[in-house]
């Protein structure tokens, strides 16, 4: 995206701030998102791609070399093993434009946060504050 660009309104205004190549990328990134988590909300936080189920699943962005995938802390640390081979940091992760996404691990990267979103919204709204 670049950087004279007003930020973006939405997910579709996001992807179309980058070249062809990209926004296939990026389509096939959230597409992916989107069906691993139905019933997540697309929303634009932090100027990224964000989907939100019981606060917030997954953000996603492009950079020059890279995409972005930021599934928490709990994410990166519960898929480190099959991570081992891209760089990682607290919460993120870069997977390089030159080779393949692996769409796959995003699948089930977002499942883990959709169970791990809603499960601690059942139980917050099970018993931890009634009483």
């Amino acid at each position: 995206m670049k950087r004279d660009q007003p930020a973006p309104r939405n997910i579709d205004e996001y992807i179309a701030g980058f070249p062809l190549d990209v926004q296939a990328i990026l389509q096939k990134v959230r597409t992916t998102i989107r069906n691993a988590a139905p019933g997540a909300k697309e929303v634009i936080s932090y100027q990224m791609p964000t989907f939100v189920l019981e606060g917030n699943l997954v953000h996603f962005a492009a950079f020059k070399s890279h995409i972005g995938l930021y599934p928490t802390p709990s994410g990166t640390e519960r898929f480190r093993e099959e991570l081992a081979g891209y760089h990682t940091g607290k919460g993120s992760i870069r997977f390089p434009l030159d080779q393949p996404i692996p769409y796959d691990l995003i699948t089930r990267m977002v499942e883990f946060r959709v169970k791990e979103n809603t499960g601690r919204a059942a139980a917050r709204k099970g018993g931890k504050g009634a009483g």
